[in-house]
């Protein structure tokens, strides 16, 4: 519609000049013609601009030959070819000035009287009063194309900017839900495995062994507890900002550690399951993260072999610490023969756990019989104060070495309850 009025006005030039008689010798018919056929594609010339420029072009073409001087209506041209630069690359534009340049310099020698043709100066001096406009024209239009393309190219980065912003928290999200998945799977499903086993226990001793039905009541209980103990914890941590300075912030608790592995065997132990613990090498102090995820590599793998182990399975538990890692192996004599992709999503966390910190997870079933997992986690070495690397030994029966392990010597099994 707009341009609908733009191509009024131009005509309106056009139809100035006509009077009632026949302008410039021509019929009335022949003039009107002319006009409509220059001024009527400009109403669609943004969506055609190249057709636009040709049939306005052909149309000025014809009005150099029929008519003795220029009309208003001839303005079309200048607008058509700001539409070009505008519209289409400078490569398609560029040509367009070049044929209107050619077509002024036709105009003026059709036109002009034939001494200020033959008069070089006069003849330049009419030929940049229509250059002029032709050319400020096209850089009108060149300069709104590329104003045009450049916040063109800022939106389409804002775009990209804000899709790679999504992408990055929809990431950190899934990110954080697995984080958050295996948490809870470690938590929750390690002790209530352990509150199925005692509570079966109570229920076949509830009347040979009324003392052993009590018992198993009591780890039930204090399975439980420990349970909410870990889950209030978690809770905890995930707990915002918000809620902490609204004063709901809870006690929290210190994430377990190797430290703990002594309360998690003995816990493996009252379920029925006899483990035994062996530490190698030179133990040492381990950072948080490092600590947790073998404390949870510990208690998954000991669940696996406790629901999937079958009747009468025993396991072992090893820490090995060698110069530059640390290696946890978790074995059980179980006849189940799981594979590792039927574990569920225990052996899954347990992988991105290690893996997280630059460790790998190898599980899988033995040669011999049963299922062993074999997790290595890296570690600093320790540096004696020559600044050689500490030896690590074979197998270290020295007791002081484990006292920050729960009190479970190097080397020594634990016994069966």
């Amino acid at each position: 519609m707009v341009d609908s009025v733009l191509a009024l006005v131009v005509a309106s030039l056009g139809l100035s000049v006509v009077g009632i008689g026949a302008p410039y010798g021509l019929p009335r018919a022949v003039w009107l013609a002319l006009i409509v056929a220059m001024c009527l594609p400009i109403a669609i010339r943004r969506k055609h601009p190249v057709g636009t420029f040709i049939a306005v072009i052909a149309v000025g073409g014809l009005e150099v030959l029929l008519l003795p001087r220029p009309v208003g209506s001839d303005l079309a041209v200048l607008v058509v070819l700001y539409t070009l630069a505008a519209y289409r690359p400078r490569q398609v534009a560029l040509p367009g000035l070049v044929v209107c340049l050619i077509g002024s310099a036709i105009a003026i020698a059709r036109w002009a009287p034939g001494h200020a043709i033959s008069d070089l100066w006069t003849f330049g001096e009419v030929l940049a009063v229509f250059w002029g406009p032709a050319a400020v024209a096209w850089l009108l239009g060149d300069m709104t194309r590329w104003r045009r393309s450049y916040y063109r190219e800022l939106e389409e980065r804002a775009a990209r900017l804000e899709r790679e912003r999504d992408a990055q928290a929809q990431i950190a999200a899934a990110a954080e839900r697995a984080r958050i998945a295996r948490e809870l799977h470690d938590v929750v499903a390690h002790n209530v495995s352990v509150m199925v086993v005692q509570a079966d226990g109570a229920s076949y001793a509830l009347d040979s062994s009324p003392d052993k039905a009590r018992d198993a009541l009591a780890a039930i209980s204090a399975t439980g507890r420990q349970a909410l103990a870990e889950m209030r914890s978690l809770l905890g941590v995930l707990r915002s900002a918000s809620d902490a300075s609204a004063g709901a912030a809870a006690e929290l608790e210190p994430q377990p550690g190797i430290e703990q592995l002594a309360g998690l065997l003995e816990q493996a132990r009252l379920t029925g399951l006899p483990v035994s613990f062996t530490v190698e090498g030179v133990p040492r102090h381990l950072p948080q993260g490092t600590a947790l995820t073998a404390y949870r590599v510990v208690q998954e793998s000991l669940t696996n072999a406790r629901k999937h182990g079958g009747a009468g399975v025993t396991a072992t538990v090893t820490l090995r610490f060698c110069e530059d890692e640390m290696a946890i192996i978790v074995s059980d004599d179980g006849t189940a023969g799981k594979k590792a992709d039927d574990l569920g999503h225990g052996l899954i966390g347990m992988r991105e756990r290690v893996e997280l910190f630059g460790g790998t997870v190898t599980a899988g079933p033995r040669p011999g019989g049963g299922f062993q997992v074999f997790a290595t986690l890296p570690v600093r070495p320790v540096r004696s104060p020559s600044g050689t690397a500490g030896r690590v030994s074979e197998r270290s029966g020295d007791p002081e070495r484990s006292g920050g392990y729960g009190g479970l010597a190097p080397g020594r099994a634990g016994s069966a309850a």
